[in-house]
């Protein structure tokens, strides 16, 4: 029987957890491993839900397809869509019920790692620096990459999280042995939190550009589904609906702005940002201006819905590196962002920053935009096109990565 198939069908004595299966990549047992012709990335993340770290991991394994190494990944928790996804993209993926079971599984986890014997393990976010990292050392490994997602912690994060953190520093001087940063932000942050500054990189995510574009006949026909005419001007946000997103800062912004300009209109799209959201909707309601709010939930066509907008806005009170950002500027458009994580770093001179929940500042921030004619939006929005397009690109982030890869594969610690 081959491993594949050891993995479907082997119970592990000790624990009792079935084994999760995989699909579209073979994995040698320990003694093939050392002969392997490419050498295997096992990443471990929390969830598979959409989400920044997700779909960066998700970028990261597609954009490294049929290259010199292997992917594979291990989610700590049931499916979710990122992880029809990475199916589809024919990633090998394991998952596991953290929640449910967290000794039995971690044990489930061990014994993964120890079959599969990875060449590296990379963890994404608290949760799965800790599990996975301990994991991955209790199974003989030191080529550990720990992830570092957000640059603000004290913004109410759950008591679990919090101690998890704590743990995490604490294991920081033994556990991993490089920790990459989504922004500077996060690295400052995590250094003054008690993490190992000495083993800390940064790393910043990367887009593919030819997956941000959409035709002016989808433009067209989304901002008729919406019934937004030709005089109207959209200002739009993108992200689910979170205390550290703050959309209530972005709702009250616009309730200013909607005071000054009779001809914009306000799109939200993202998780639980939908008309049975009742916080949202009496923060809509409380504007005097509901009617100019057009509320899209979660979609799967999100460049189709920035283009329908002429500028974007990031309300935020806490970031790593905003991938909202990034994806309003490789779709052309000027943002206007709150001054969290590297916001201000990404947009430079393409856009305008305000101070975090300051909501007449980031009222003015988006007047400022809506103040240029349309031929000068545009512009700065190809100028922000330009600086993903020279700077923040997906095969950037890969060589990145791809050059802490070889550096463990080939013992260079």
């Amino acid at each position: 029987m081959s491993f594949r198939e050891n993995l479907r069908h082997d119970r592990i004595a000790d624990t009792g957890v079935q084994m999760p299966a995989a699909s579209g990549l073979h994995l040698e047992t320990q003694a093939h491993a050392a002969t392997r012709a490419k050498p295997l990335i096992l990443h471990v993340i929390a969830g598979l839900a959409v989400g920044g770290a997700e779909t960066a991991l998700y970028r990261l394994v597609t954009s490294a397809s049929g290259d010199k190494y292997k992917h594979a990944v291990v989610a700590l928790t049931p499916d979710g869509p990122m992880g029809v996804r990475l199916r589809r993209a024919g990633v090998a993926l394991f998952t596991f019920d953290f929640k449910a079971s967290p000794v039995s599984n971690f044990f489930g986890l061990l014994a993964l790692i120890r079959r599969t014997q990875p060449d590296v393990v990379q963890t994404w976010m608290y949760h799965a620096d800790m599990f996975g990292g301990v994991a991955a050392r209790l199974a003989g490994h030191r080529n550990i990459i720990w992830g570092i997602r957000t640059s603000e912690l004290e913004a109410g994060d759950a008591r679990a999280t919090v101690l998890v953190r704590r743990m995490c520093a604490w294991l920081s001087k033994s556990v991993p042995d490089t920790i990459v940063c989504v922004a500077e932000a996060a690295r400052r942050a995590h250094e003054k939190a008690g993490y190992d500054g000495s083993r800390m990189v940064v790393v910043h995510n990367g887009f593919d550009s030819s997956q941000f574009v959409a035709t002016d006949d989808q433009r067209a026909e989304l901002r008729a589904h919406c019934g937004l005419e030709d005089q109207h001007v959209v200002v739009g946000t993108v992200g689910r609906f979170n205390a550290n997103k703050d959309q209530q800062n972005f709702v009250r912004a616009a309730g200013i702005v909607a005071k000054a300009n009779q001809n914009v209109r306000f799109l939200m799209v993202g998780r639980n940002l939908d008309a049975d959201n009742a916080d949202l909707k009496r923060w809509i309601d409380e504007t005097g201006h509901a009617d100019r709010f057009i509320l899209l939930g979660e979609r799967a066509d999100v460049p189709v819905c920035l283009a329908a907008m002429e500028l974007f806005c990031l309300s935020s009170c806490t970031e790593g590196f905003p991938n909202a950002v990034g994806e309003a500027m490789a779709m052309g458009l000027p943002c206007v962002v709150t001054d969290v994580g590297d916001a201000a770093m990404l947009v430079d001179d393409t856009g305008v920053v305000v101070p975090k929940k300051d909501s007449e500042a980031l009222a003015r921030g988006i007047g400022e935009l809506l103040a240029m004619t349309p031929a000068e939006r545009r512009q700065m929005g190809q100028k922000a096109q330009m600086r993903i397009h020279a700077e923040f690109t997906v095969e950037r982030t890969r060589q990145r990565f791809e050059d802490i890869y070889q550096r463990l594969t080939e013992g260079k610690h």
